[in-house]
Order: structure tokens, then C-alpha cells, then sequence
């Protein structure tokens, strides 16, 4: 798939012998997670069980999940040969999403609200419908993503945060933006993305959690998925390369004659331990954001409470679970001693072995841009992009803690290198 293993990056002292799971399937010597749990057969009728026989049911199968994760990981086992047995933990996690839009408990807000029916609205202000603004082949995601041929990267709109300088505020906080897609449609545009060489499957936005059911329908097709002209035209209408020329090359995106790709969550990880649930057994990478540190900053700044405790509990849970991911922390203007450093101090305390991006990239907008017409005077402490020395400073406490940060944060910032060093 273009290389992504070959990328002298991963021989970087930080980044040696990291995410090799996630490599291995970018070049299908393994297959994806959720290609496993298709072949695990569930025991109960799933349109017919009880919510609550669907998570007792979803208890007891990831178990025999991990057990086969772990064989074929270490090259003791394969895919079964035998056909894929109906229903099975795919079939049981995409109908325990459908089960939960209707009293949606998908995020940390659980608002409860019916989704299906869409006649009262959660903190996501979402029916059931869900939208995309755009995908393509995303090249300024961090290098061991994007490679050289691109993240995968389909963006959904609409948030379940409310972020005063989020830098996608076109997207978030319009939930109107972009176009209503079936599960049809995004399982065709991660088809599209992946036989055009990109080396995973990137689920962002605006934010991800919400839009659960449909993430989980649509990768339950993807297996199987042979995209018709009509599934190629409501998928290409949203795709912002459309006129780029990438060859299709089915091989590099199968395993065992199946479709195969890393699928990547890119999210704001404001989650519920339900979504968790489900998507432990279909994610194969993971990419939380860490935002605020321990104070107000993520009420005032976000009007989000309970961030603190949700973020890094979800974190500790994927840590825990062993799997692979790097943590991404934008540096805002203001909030380096009250966001930066208890951040970095709680990964050096917690989880110094994962590969930590301290981003510099951050500039005013959506609520803070002081040119802009959704400005609010209040957010004046953040209209601005952080100084130089802000910048160096978030780099020192990351060194001076010994995390894994600088081949993903180095790579596109000359500034804080050159004034480290």
C-alpha cells in the first residue's frame, strides 16, 4: 500500500516497534479486527433478544474474540477457512448500535433521547440521519498515517462538544452541513478510499461517536461489498479529490481475497463505555484527542463537563485493552500550565510508552476569531496563535517527561525544534 511500512520514520528511537498491528494491516499481512469478528458466531436471534441478552451476549463473545485476535497475531492461527457464520459479532455489534440510537447513550452526555423517532434532539442535535462534508485522501494528517499516498479520511459533521476554537467549526457545529449518506454510501466511500491506496480507513469529523450506528452498519458491509454505478455516484457527489487520478489496485487492499483495511478512530473521545464496548472489537488504531487538563478549561472553552474523568478513563481503557494508538494535544494560547502541562504529566504517569503529537498548529477560529463574524469577546484570551515560546515550552515539559513525542510533533514544526535544541 504504497510503502506506509517502509517509512523511515518507524526506525525513529520513539516510534520503534510502535503500532505494529496497525502495519501490519495497512499491508494486509494481517487482517483487520473487523474481518475477525465475522467470524465469530453469536447464539442468540439478534432482531428478536433483548437489549440486555444482546450485552450479556457481546460479554461472552469478546473473549473468544481476543483469543483469535491474539493466535492470528501471533501467527499461530488464521481467518477460519470455513464461510462466515450468521449472525456473527459484527451482525451483533452493528444491531446493539441500532439498539442504542433509540435511547442514545453513544457519548457521555447519554441524553436518552430516541434518535429513530427524531422528535427531541441530544446535546448532538441528530436524528438518526447522518452526514458527511467531505473525504478523500487526507495528506496532512501526522506521516504515519497519511504515508505517501494518504489517510483515508471521510469527515462527518455536527459535535457532541462545542468548542470555541475548534478548527472544523464549519462542520461541527453546523449539523446541516454536508450530505445525508445511507450505510450503503460510507461503506462505499472507505471501499473507494482504500482501493485507491489509502492506508486505513480515518472515521472523523466534526466528531465520530455520534454517528456510531452508521460507522458500525457500514463497515458489517464492507467484506462483501461490490459497489454498483449507483453506489459509485452517490458516493463520488461528496469526494473532494474526485478529480485527482489515483489507479484502483485491488490487491493491495485485501487479505484472503476480502476487503481489508486498518480502520482508524479519530475522535474527540467523549465516549460511553457502551460505544467502547463495540468498538473495541472493530477498531484497529486509535486516535484520541486530549484537549483540557483537570480544571474549567473544558466547560469554559467547550461547555463540557465531566471531560477530564471521560477522556483519560477512556484512554486508561484502550491502554489497558493493549491497543494501539498515539495521542494527539493541541497547544492553545493562555493554557499551557493549566492544560499543556497536566496533560503531559498525566501521560508520563499513566502511559509513557504512547507516541504523544504536541501540536503547534493551532490559529483562532469559530468562536475566537476575532475576524470572523461568530467572534465572542469572551473567548479574547484564546484569539490569538500561541508565541513562539508558548510553543517551546509545551516541547520542554514533554522532553523533560520523557514521552515519545518528537517524530510526530517535530515533523511539520521547524520553530520549537530549532529553539529546543
Amino acid at each position: 500500500m504504497g510503502g506506509l511500512d517502509g517509512l523511515s520514520v518507524w526506525a525513529e528511537d520513539d516510534l520503534r516497534r510502535k503500532l505494529l498491528w496497525y502495519r501490519q494491516v495497512s499491508a494486509n499481512r494481517m487482517p483487520a479486527k473487523f474481518r475477525i469478528a465475522g467470524h465469530i458466531p453469536v447464539e442468540v436471534p439478534l432482531a428478536e433478544a433483548p437489549e440486555e441478552v444482546l450485552w450479556e451476549e457481546l460479554e461472552a463473545k469478546t473473549p473468544v474474540f481476543l483469543d483469535l485476535w491474539d493466535r492470528i497475531r501471533r501467527g499461530i492461527d488464521d481467518l477460519p477457512a470455513s464461510p462466515r457464520p450468521q449472525p456473527n459479532l459484527v451482525d451483533l455489534c452493528r444491531e446493539l448500535s441500532i439498539r442504542m440510537l433509540s435511547h442514545c447513550n453513544f457519548c457521555r452526555w447519554n441524553c436518552r433521547v430516541d434518535r429513530q423517532k427524531g422528535t427531541k434532539f441530544g446535546t448532538c442535535k441528530l436524528a438518526e440521519d447522518s452526514r458527511v462534508s467531505s473525504y478523500f485522501h487526507h495528506p496532512g494528517e501526522e506521516l504515519i498515517y497519511r504515508g505517501r499516498l494518504g489517510s483515508g479520511t471521510i469527515f462527518f459533521t455536527s459535535c457532541n462538544m462545542r468548542c470555541a476554537f475548534c478548527q472544523n467549526g464549519d462542520i461541527s457545529t453546523d449539523k446541516d452541513n454536508g450530505e445525508v449518506v445511507s450505510a450503503r454510501t460510507l461503506a462505499t466511500m472507505a471501499w473507494l478510499l482504500r482501493m485507491e491506496g489509502c492506508h486505513n480507513v480515518n472515521w472523523v469529523g466534526g466528531e465520530v461517536t455520534i454517528h456510531l450506528h452508521s460507522i458500525v452498519e457500514a463497515i458489517s458491509l464492507l467484506e462483501d461489498l461490490r459497489p454498483n454505478i449507483q453506489d459509485l455516484r452517490e458516493a463520488l457527489g461528496v469526494k473532494s479529490d474526485y478529480y485527482t487520478s489515483y489507479r484502483r489496485n485491488p490487491e493491495g487492499a485485501t487479505y484472503r481475497g476480502a476487503f481489508n483495511a486498518p480502520m482508524l478512530w479519530n475522535s474527540n473521545f467523549f465516549m460511553s463505555a457502551p460505544a467502547m464496548k463495540v468498538l473495541r472489537l472493530l477498531m484497529d488504531v486509535w486516535l484520541p484527542d486530549f484537549k483540557f487538563g483537570p480544571g474549567k478549561c473544558a466547560v469554559n472553552l467547550s461547555r463540557t463537563p465531566w471531560y477530564w474523568e471521560t477522556v483519560t478513563g477512556n484512554m486508561q481503557l484502550i491502554h489497558g485493552w493493549g491497543e494501539e494508538f498515539t495521542i494527539r494535544h493541541l497547544v492553545m494560547p493562555n493554557h499551557v500550565e493549566c492544560c499543556t502541562r497536566p496533560v503531559l504529566e498525566w501521560i508520563a504517569q499513566t502511559m509513557p510508552d504512547v507516541p504523544v503529537n504536541v501540536m503547534d498548529q493551532f490559529h483562532p477560529d469559530n468562536f475566537c476569531d476575532p475576524s470572523g463574524a461568530k467572534y465572542d469577546k469572551k473567548h479574547e484570551e484564546i484569539a490569538r496563535r500561541p508565541t513562539s515560546q508558548e510553543i517551546v515550552q509545551a516541547f520542554r515539559y514533554a522532553k523533560d517527561l520523557g514521552l515519545h513525542f518528537e517524530s510526530l510533533s517535530y515533523e511539520k514544526n521547524a520553530t520549537g525544534l530549532r529553539l529546543l535544541a
